[in-house]
């Protein structure tokens, strides 16, 4: 099986609502589940988010996740931080002011913007860092920061706090 398949069994099976059908498939007139974890719930119970969980526990960011929200999250797999190299990850790791700024990159506050919520074109969001960051939705949903870009892989995983999005790079 390829590392998506198993990333988006792994996430339906946390998420409580795999049925034997494809995922969010719920048939007429049912609703998907209520979310039960929050966001940092979430990618601890997801082995494809390790390096996101460390990194959010090295820069004390549990608790924010954890909080009321609601929150928008981009959140980068192990495969996104992965295309890091070793050295510059364990650098960003180390110093806490750094890792906290690229994380809250990825973090939308006030708002949990679903796939089908983004409107056509580029759409600029403010992050929990102060930064603009652009989300376009054509074909598919992209995010675009000063540091870089990536593309969503998983969208819409509900929690109850927001809504995590898996991207394919650090941003």
């Amino acid at each position: 099986y390829s590392t998506l398949t198993l990333l988006t069994c792994s996430l339906l099976m946390v998420e409580g609502h795999y049925t034997g059908h494809y995922a969010g498939h719920y048939g007429y007139g049912m609703a998907p589940p209520a979310p039960t974890q929050t966001i940092a719930e979430l990618a601890i119970a997801t082995p494809a988010l390790s390096t996101l969980l460390a990194a959010v526990k090295a820069a004390d960011l549990v608790e924010t996740l954890s909080g009321e929200g609601p929150f928008t999250v981009f959140a980068p797999t192990n495969d996104a931080f992965a295309m890091i190299p070793p050295a510059t990850l364990n650098g960003l790791l180390a110093d806490k002011e750094a890792l906290t700024a690229v994380l809250l990159r990825h973090v939308v506050p006030g708002a949990a913007l679903k796939s089908g919520d983004v409107p056509h074109g580029t759409t600029p969001v403010k992050t929990a860092g102060g930064e603009e960051i652009q989300v376009t939705k054509n074909r598919f949903i992209t995010v675009r920061s000063s540091a870089g870009r990536a593309g969503v892989i998983i969208a819409d995983i509900m929690a109850t706090n927001g809504v995590v999005h898996l991207v394919n790079r650090v941003f």
